[in-house]
């Protein structure tokens, strides 16, 4: 896959997730850092921060005191990113392919990164790339959307300002397991609107398929935990946290 090709399809989200979703979820995801993973590092400890989008968490990250490394594959994500979190450091690459000369005591996921990729061998790859870059007894920690009765309905998702409107249509098929989020986005630039259509997917994998995953990348040690049900976490019923430790 050349570099020129990797995650393009997100750059043109990128100024929207910026605007409503980043700091959107930044927020009750460190709640959930707050227990599982922060008690675990020190200061100064190393963090990726894998599928980083626009910056947000590896802005906090960096807050607390953590050394960052943010990876992302949208080139136009990376720019919010470097301007959100500017003491962390922004590498573009592909979650499946990467190779890091670097070494980490934690690696987080998070927003349903995850769900984008769209095979459960790729996703064992992402896993595989995951453990090679850990120090021994390192972290992972990753949050997934799993199937329940709320996907089986369509859902719309409209923000309509003076200057941008953005519309998301969602739907899923509960025989393939995908999501389709299809977006019609419209900006007010130098005095004229521009429109942008766009189609961005999920699938949805099993737990058993996460853990099976998980064990064939080498993480022995892997516990779940329930978004909705553990923590009160609301963006979505389905989600689920998984905190895995390299051997």
């Amino acid at each position: 896959m050349a570099a020129t090709d990797i995650y393009s399809e997100y750059d043109d989200f990128a100024w929207f997730y910026n605007r409503y979703w980043g700091e959107e979820f930044c927020r009750p995801a460190l709640a959930i850092f707050e227990i599982l993973l922060f008690p675990h590092l020190l200061v100064g400890n190393r963090v990726l921060d894998l599928c980083c989008g626009t910056g947000h968490l590896a802005a906090a990250l960096c807050e607390r005191g953590y050394r960052v490394t943010g990876l992302d594959g949208s080139r136009a994500m990376l720019e919010f990113a470097r301007n959100n979190a500017p003491e962390a450091e922004f590498i573009r690459a592909d979650a499946r392919e990467f190779k890091l000369p670097e070494r980490f005591q934690a690696v987080i996921a998070a927003f349903d990164s995850l769900n984008h990729v769209m095979r459960l061998t790729e996703l064992t790859q992402v896993f595989r790339n995951v453990h090679a870059t850990l120090l021994q007894d390192g972290l992972f920690l990753f949050d997934l959307n799993m199937e329940d009765e709320a996907e089986q309905l369509g859902q719309t998702l409209e923000m309509i300002e003076d200057d941008h409107v953005c519309v998301v249509r969602a739907s899923y098929d509960s025989e393939t397991k995908l999501k389709k989020y299809e977006l019609t986005m419209f900006r007010l630039l130098a005095g004229n609107w521009q429109r942008t259509d766009l189609s961005l997917w999920q699938h949805y994998y099993t737990e058993a398929e996460v853990l099976a995953a998980l064990a064939d990348a080498g993480f022995k040690q892997v516990k779940t935990y329930d978004a909705h049900r553990e923590f009160g976490m609301t963006l979505s019923d389905g989600r689920m946290f998984y905190l895995a430790r390299k051997d």
